[in-house]
């Protein structure tokens, strides 16, 4: 089977990626790519895409990941009917009772504090 994925390149700390077509069972850096049908820099998010390419692959039965699917989703490649999104993750915290906004509300006793230390003040002054 065959799977549209991005391909990691570019240097430490300012990756560029490949959009090929490729086994689904090789690891993305094995170098075994069947075609090349796109590029994508994530850091000015220029992208070049043969969609005639994409298309027929997408025709044929190749699965594109769900970030490649997003990107072309996302540049007007039409996904085929068998295409299944990948559901949306929740987080969800782990000990939420102990979360600040979910702590009861403490009753502030702000107006009575200033007023007690006013008057030490005063006899400390004299």
């Amino acid at each position: 089977m065959l799977a549209i994925r991005m391909q990691r390149k570019g240097r430490a700390h300012y990756p560029t990626y490949r959009i090929v077509v490729q086994e689904s069972q090789r690891h993305p850096l094995s170098g075994r790519v069947v075609a090349e049908v796109g590029n994508y820099n994530p850091q000015t998010k220029a992208l070049t895409l043969d969609k005639e390419l994409v298309e027929k692959y997408l025709s044929n039965g190749a699965q594109p990941s769900s970030r490649v699917a997003f990107i072309l989703k996302k540049n007007g490649v039409k996904l085929p009917k068998w295409y299944k999104e990948a559901p949306k993750k929740q987080a969800k915290a782990k000990h939420a009772d102990k979360l600040r906004k979910n702590q009861p509300k403490e009753e502030a006793p702000a107006a009575e504090a200033p007023a007690e230390e006013a008057p030490a003040e005063e006899a400390k002054a004299e």
